[in-house]
């Protein structure tokens, strides 16, 4: 694992952002900046799974483990203030990219694809760490994968961290605005491949989360269609009884802005999970843009989580 310092600062009236993608392209962009800020490091790691590559980034140190995953087409940058946040308060926080997704392999075959060989994936990462037992979660398809895996490797997961999951509610939704990119993926690649050199052109942003959706439109259109098809062809959530079945202590995060994570999704799992607490946030940003009131509610979960373990 190398160490890397994220972002070169300056004390001018500018800032100095390392825009690269993967290593490559212009060093740096200049932008605007009221003060000047300094960002800790963190890790950054490799693991292979099911002979694929798999990218992931460590951010705090310790035994207080949580690991965060994303959404869909999206990357560890979109979690990773998230994750810099709660190291700051004794945690350590793992972000990993699925297959397709960051910086990660991308596999074509849609049979790399699936919520049930994403939570494989996850359990591969707490293997490679040695890590028994952590905290589970992530955002949208992060969130739906942690609950695969609370299902399956029960043994492995102390608690859950769902924010904006996808049930019910919001899978006509979701399907409605993920299916024209599947179609566009396959039945328009020349328009597809133009859309994707014009966004690899653009500079990166200071912010991260932002970057995380720009790099998602750089995918090729052969790597979205295999995991637009792959996932939307499985299974996309557990049943409720299999859901009523996972007894470990969850914090659901929702909002209302959102008709793709509906607010009605993430109160219904908060019911049928047994030990859930939900929090309702104040809009769809409010977690990477003003995060202070949520971050203080999740690292008052994770001690809670942690302490149970402690007495156990």
């Amino acid at each position: 694992m190398v160490i890397l310092e994220q972002g070169v600062m300056t004390i001018s009236t500018k800032i100095k952002i390392d825009t690269r993608i993967n290593g490559q392209g212009n060093y740096a962009t200049e932008y605007p900046i009221l003060r000047q800020t300094k960002r800790a490091p963190y890790q950054i790691g490799s693991l292979s799974s099911g002979g694929i590559h798999l990218s992931y980034e460590i951010h705090g140190s310790g035994g207080r483990t949580l690991i965060y995953l994303p959404g869909l087409l999206l990357g560890a940058d979109l979690n990773r203030r998230l994750a810099r946040d709660l190291a700051e308060k004794g945690n350590r926080v793992i972000l990993m990219d699925f297959p397709g997704h960051g910086s990660s392999d991308k596999p074509i075959s849609v049979f790399e694809h699936s919520m049930d060989r994403y939570a494989a994936h996850a359990l591969a990462l707490l293997d490679h760490l040695e890590v028994d037992k952590a905290v589970i979660g992530g955002v949208s398809l992060g969130a739906n994968v942690s609950l695969f895996l609370a299902l399956s490797y029960p043994e492995r997961v102390k608690g859950l961290l769902i924010e904006m999951p996808v049930l019910d509610y919001g899978i006509p939704d979701a399907a409605a605005v993920f299916l024209p990119l599947l179609l566009a993926s396959r039945h328009a690649r020349l328009t597809y491949r133009f859309f994707n050199r014009v966004v690899q052109a653009l500079p990166r942003t200071p912010v991260e989360a932002l970057n995380s959706f720009l790099n998602a439109a750089t995918i090729s259109p052969d790597q979205a269609e295999a995991v637009l098809e792959g996932i939307f062809v499985g299974r996309l959530f557990p049943s409720q009884d299999e859901l009523s079945s996972i007894r470990v202590p969850a914090m659901v995060l929702g909002h209302r802005a959102d008709f793709i994570h509906s607010l009605a999704d993430a109160r219904h799992l908060a019911s049928i999970l047994p030990e859930a607490t939900f929090v309702q946030a104040k809009s769809l940003v409010e977690l990477r843009a003003t995060p202070k009131r949520l971050t203080d509610s999740i690292a008052q979960f994770l001690n809670y989580v942690h302490s149970l373990s402690s007495k156990s």
